[in-house]
């Protein structure tokens, strides 16, 4: 049974940082990609990054660029969203996802085959 299992959630202050992590389980990821996704209520969830678990590369959606790292640690199945320089609007549920390298639709949720139960990252002004 694979499972996606995010920590490390919660409130921090606007400026403030915040790393979350995805470990993931229950079979062979090594041909996978996993990334993060966010969603505020009443809005469609929206991509944040991506990195592929054999290659590295990593990508970023806009209105993080630039101040939020996503990176892996293979033997641990795990990878790790480091979040700096937050907003308000940061503020959200933030969701790891696992996807087949390969497919097209980095950015759309419907193309991620795994999905863990979600962490609140609430940032306050």
């Amino acid at each position: 049974q694979v499972q996606l299992v995010e920590s490390g959630g919660g409130l921090v202050q606007a400026g403030g940082s915040l790393r979350l992590s995805c470990a993931a389980s229950g079979r062979t990821f090594s041909t996978y990609s996993m990334g993060w996704f966010r969603q505020v209520p009443g809005k469609e969830r929206e991509f944040v990054a991506v990195m592929s678990l054999s290659s590295g590369w990593s990508y970023y959606g806009n209105s993080v660029k630039g101040r939020f790292t996503i990176s892996r640690d293979n033997a641990k199945n795990t990878v790790y969203l480091q979040m700096n320089s937050l907003k308000f609007e940061d503020t959200a549920v933030y969701y790891c996802a696992a996807r087949r390298e390969g497919v097209l639709g980095l950015e759309s949720q419907a193309t991620y085959d795994y999905w863990g139960q979600g962490t609140q990252v609430t940032v306050s002004s």
